[in-house]
């Protein structure tokens, strides 16, 4: 998953990074109101943790100044990315305006790092119509293992290459353009070209091999993952 982090308290945002990436996640972090804002406006995300203590903005006429007005500016232009707000234990009044303002979950500060991303990839399943398990032909996802076996075998593939495999299963039979999975698989800091996408789709393809499986091109559209007929 891409995650948004909106975050301003660096040390917690810092070890939750390094939770999260070592989940296998890629995330973006903002640590003020703006940020979230042009963030969020200009990158697809599959999912957003939003604390709602924020910075005030630097500049004012943004009209921006908390992590409820982010999130209220998202939901006005449409734009129905899941939410997971952030917020201290004992503040019964933040957790329901978060979720009047569009919120799709929140949860208390302290918290358990395996709950954040249990509660993300809930939210992300809900949303996107993913199962944790799923199977075409002989070959299988486990999301909550981040495993894929290939007749019950564990096909071990490099982290790009693992990453262009669980879009194109999230979910399954889904065409997904160059540019989403470039967005998806991209940091801020590097972009991930046509041809390096290419040549992931080109190494996948020889793996899957004789699977039943099979990464087929749409012209001008994308990519789509399928059983052979």
């Amino acid at each position: 998953m891409r995650i948004l982090l909106v975050e301003d308290d660096v040390v917690l945002r810092d070890v939750m990074v390094r939770s999260l990436r070592d989940a296998g996640h890629r995330v973006d972090v903002a640590g003020a109101v703006e940020e979230a804002d042009h963030l969020w406006r200009v990158q697809e995300f599959d999912a957003v943790l939003l604390d709602l203590n924020l910075p005030h903005s630097a500049h004012p006429r943004s009209g921006l100044g908390s992590g409820l007005t982010a999130l209220r500016a998202a939901r006005a232009r449409g734009n129905r990315t899941p939410v997971l707000v952030l917020t201290a234990r004992n503040r019964t009044d933040e957790r329901i305006a978060g979720l009047n303002a569009g919120a799709d979950d929140y949860l208390g500060k302290p918290f358990d790092l395996a709950e954040v991303e249990a509660r993300l990839r809930a939210l992300v399943r809900r949303t996107q119509g993913t199962q944790d398990h799923v199977q075409v032909a002989r070959l299988a996802l486990d999301r909550q293992a981040r495993r894929f076996k290939l007749d019950g075998q564990d096909l071990e593939l490099p982290a790009r290459e693992f990453e262009v495999l669980w879009e194109l299963m999230t979910p399954d039979g889904r065409v997904v353009s160059k540019r989403a999975l470039s967005a998806k698989l991209s940091d801020l800091e590097d972009c991930l070209g046509d041809n390096a996408l290419e040549a992931f789709i080109s190494r996948l393809r020889r793996k899957l091999s004789g699977s039943g499986v099979r990464i087929r091109t749409l012209r001008g559209l994308g990519y789509v993952l399928e059983a052979e007929a």
